[in-house]
């Protein structure tokens, strides 16, 4: 009981680490998309590129607040695996036998197919094994292309939506302006915003791994 209390104690303090570092890079993003938006309203020659960006950014903040959502089910889940695992082994003390428990193997068998825990929780799996707790091994990870399905076609009213929370009825006075101007894009800017995204999102897989 130790050794598994151990197990998931360390796995709740790593997601709490992802967690922390999403709930930064949530603000950082929001940071980009006003600063895009404040330099689209001061100089209208750049308005479609500030606008096109605060969109991007948009997009970029959507798939940062899914991956902070389905940490905190998991660790949700996690917890309410310690909980199962302490009452089972609180009843083995008291009636001298353990029974197989399935919906601790079914939430186990959810977590360990995560990318955070895959490693840990295949050891703690184990350990319920041992114990009789579970009787089977849990599945195979999920591919990262599986996890973020959907992810990558984020309906427009979303990203509308969270324009509107970020700059506060700025979206229109940016949009206004875009239709008037409508300057082509220079091919530095464009690389300056791909670089910047490319940066986003590999703080984003840097946590997914």
């Amino acid at each position: 009981m130790r050794k598994c209390n151990g197990i998931i104690r360390k796995n709740v303090r790593q997601l709490d680490r992802d967690i922390s570092n999403l709930k930064i890079l949530d603000q950082k993003t929001k940071k980009y998309i006003l600063d895009a938006s404040k330099r689209g309203q001061k100089n209208p020659s750049q308005a479609k590129q500030a606008a096109a960006e605060t969109r991007i950014f948009a997009r970029e903040l959507i798939r940062v607040r899914r991956q902070a959502a389905r940490l905190n089910t998991s660790k949700a889940q996690l917890q309410s695996v310690q909980m199962q695992v302490n009452e089972a082994f609180s009843v083995r003390k008291i009636e001298g036998s353990l029974k197989a428990s399935t919906s601790i193997m079914r939430d186990v068998n959810t977590l360990v197919r995560l990318p955070e825990l895959t490693g840990t929780m295949r050891e703690l799996s184990q350990e319920l094994m041992k114990a009789g707790i579970i009787e089977e091994m849990v599945g195979d990870t999920l591919p990262n292309d599986e996890l973020l399905e959907g992810e990558d076609a984020e309906a427009e009213t979303e990203v509308d939506k969270v324009l509107g929370e970020i700059l506060q009825g700025r979206l229109g006075k940016v949009g206004a302006v875009q239709e008037e101007v409508q300057p082509p894009v220079e091919e530095e800017e464009e690389e300056d915003q791909e670089a910047t995204l490319a940066q986003m999102r590999g703080r984003l897989e840097a946590l997914k791994s």
